[in-house]
């Protein structure tokens, strides 16, 4: 039974839809501390985010235990504000992720917890809710639903402005959104003014090479694309490769290198490793997914750039230790090298890649 008993409710207190805030009928079976206008929406919250956090509410929206003295209510009030900080990342991360995944509608909800999340923590004014307005604003583009996109973007420049300590990263993030406005509205001055605002920001942030910047790149480069201004989209489309390739490399050369020396003595598997959250993961599969249709459909295609992302793709899935993926990619690479005759060099890579990724033994859990 998930129906709210309405005479149960304690008089004054007003229960809302975690989705829509509109007047709650309905109650999660599994926590009963998170509420519903009806099934379509109760649906809609599990399916994003409330699977993965059901639990978690519970000691959030219940009544804090007696304690027997302030030393024990103060590390009690540490707690929750140590799990409410956990919620905020989490939430964040998992709508960040199906907004790179283009799953637009499934991020609001995950969105919204993370914002809900922030005002209880650091207020209704604080620059930390800013984040979480972005990504509101970036699933309603999504969505196609400008208006809505305009407001969250609206409440987010007005919290930067407020703002004394702001970020790099905050502002980068801003103008990166407004970018993506401006590009649903076909006004490419605005969204080129924004995005080079986007990599400045950045690049004070994370470097110019960093895999934060790239996106910046890759949306201006998307621009100069529909605009027709092929070798500047082409150059740019290098560029953010190029910046995958020497981080995914770093990594893939360390693991290589373990290998060879046969450092894991005790026969287990050895643990790949991005250095990326899964929200970045979705947004590097998503940019060089891109980067490899774009590349494959110009007119005149270049197999040396084809191979490279596909090479840059396969070394990617190999640390996501996802080694059927990463092998259709390598495989890819090695068919084009071979029909287009590219140098030994690029052979040799995509020969050592293949060689890695087809030698994977798994080992049984212990």
């Amino acid at each position: 039974m998930n129906k709210i008993y309405q005479l149960a409710v304690p008089k004054g207190r007003r229960i809302c839809c975690e989705v829509c805030e509109a007047p709650a009928e309905r109650v999660c079976p599994a926590c009963t501390v998170t509420y519903y206008c009806d099934v379509v929406h109760q649906k809609t919250d599990w399916n994003s985010i409330h699977e993965k956090i059901c639990q978690l509410l519970i000691p959030l929206r219940t009544t804090m235990p007696f304690y027997n003295s302030e030393e024990e209510r103060q590390h009690g009030l540490q707690q929750l504000q140590k799990r409410q900080k956990h919620l905020i990342e989490f939430c964040y991360t998992v709508a960040q992720k199906y907004i790179f995944e283009e799953r637009y509608k499934e991020a609001v909800p995950a969105a919204l917890h993370s914002l809900r999340f922030r005002m209880n923590v650091y207020g209704l004014s604080s620059v930390e809710l800013v984040p979480a307005y972005l990504l509101l604003a970036e699933a309603s583009i999504g969505l196609d639903q400008i208006i809505q996109a305009e407001e969250y973007l609206s409440q987010a420049q007005w919290t930067v402005l407020k703002s004394t300590d702001c970020s790099y990263a905050t502002h980068s993030l801003l103008h990166r959104n407004l970018g993506l406005l401006f590009i649903a509205k076909e006004n490419y001055d605005e969204a080129r003014y924004h995005l080079a605002n986007d990599i400045y920001f950045a690049s004070c942030a994370f470097g110019t090479e960093g895999t934060r910047t790239s996106g910046g790149y890759f949306l201006l480069a998307n621009i100069f694309l529909d605009l027709s201004k092929l070798d500047l989209a082409d150059t740019l489309y290098t560029k953010v490769c190029d910046i995958w390739d020497k981080y995914l490399n770093n990594h893939y050369q360390v693991l290589s290198e373990a290998r060879v020396q046969q450092i894991d003595l005790l026969g287990k598997r050895f643990e790949t490793d991005t250095g990326l959250d899964e929200a970045q993961e979705a947004e590097a599969i998503r940019i060089l997914t891109s980067i490899l249709t774009i590349r494959e459909s110009t007119p005149i295609k270049v197999p040396l750039k084809i191979v490279f992302v596909l090479r840059v793709l396969a070394m990617l899935y190999y640390l996501m230790m996802n080694s059927s993926k990463a092998h259709e990619y390598a495989m890819r690479a090695f068919n084009i090298v071979q029909e287009s005759q590219l140098g030994a060099q690029e052979q040799n890579l995509i020969e050592l890649l293949l060689n890695i990724i087809s030698t994977e033994v798994t080992y049984p859990i212990l």
